[in-house]
């Protein structure tokens, strides 16, 4: 008897377990990422002006200059996603593993251009456009995909601490000084705060590559 209808029941078996999944993955929810408001950051790194703001919060409109010298306003990261972080090129302590692991993101997007990066100075009475210059030469940072920002140390300043939330303020404020944190931030088409990451460290740089993949599926739907 089984011989004789085993084949049905294989059948059968492949069906049940092919429905069983389809209405697995028809009911399981898609992942998606946060996206981070002000309240939700630790105070420290947010600005008082801003620490109350519980919706729509975006990354403020910018001019700054690369290191090319060319005028980068928020214009040019319109519908896509991009990774930020804050810097200085005389830096020796996390800006120089910061740098290397953000080089680990440009030859992971190089060819896609629907991600790319962005980090400001946050020296930029010392980091020039073309100290900036050198220093992208020296790194091997490709301008087409990766800009290096300096100008207005109060821009700099506000965009730190009221937009991308990632700076510690200093004891007197009125000279726009800050302690930049290890943060990599990431930002969706909308500039809405959709991640936070160690840019020290690989496993984060790894979770931030995941996520990137999470967001950019999210978008197409």
């Amino acid at each position: 008897m089984f011989k004789r209808y085993r084949v049905l029941i294989l059948l059968m078996s492949i069906v049940s377990i092919a429905t069983i999944f389809l209405f697995y993955n028809v009911l399981k929810p898609e992942k998606k990422l946060p996206v981070y408001q002000p309240n939700m950051v630790s105070f420290k790194l947010v600005d008082s002006t801003v620490q109350h703001i519980k919706r729509f919060h975006k990354i403020k409109d910018f001019k700054l200059t690369n290191q090319n010298g060319e005028e980068i306003t928020n214009e040019n990261y319109r519908d896509k996603i991009y990774v930020a972080d804050f810097f200085f090129t005389t830096c020796q302590a996390i800006c120089p593993i910061m740098k290397e692991n953000m080089i680990i993101l440009q030859d992971q997007y190089k060819d896609d251009d629907s991600v790319y990066l962005l980090s400001h100075t946050v020296t930029p009475e010392i980091d020039t456009k073309e100290v900036l210059k050198e220093y992208a030469i020296e790194k091997g940072i490709i301008d087409t995909k990766w800009n290096l920002l300096t100008g207005d140390k109060k821009q700099i300043y506000n965009l730190a601490r009221k937009s991308y939330l990632v700076a510690e303020d200093v004891e007197d404020s009125r000279f726009f000084d800050m302690i930049h944190t290890e943060n990599f931030v990431l930002i969706d088409t909308q500039r809405r705060i959709r991640g936070f990451y160690d840019g020290t460290n690989l496993e984060s740089i790894d979770k931030l590559i995941g996520d990137i993949k999470i967001l950019k599926k999210e978008l197409l739907n």
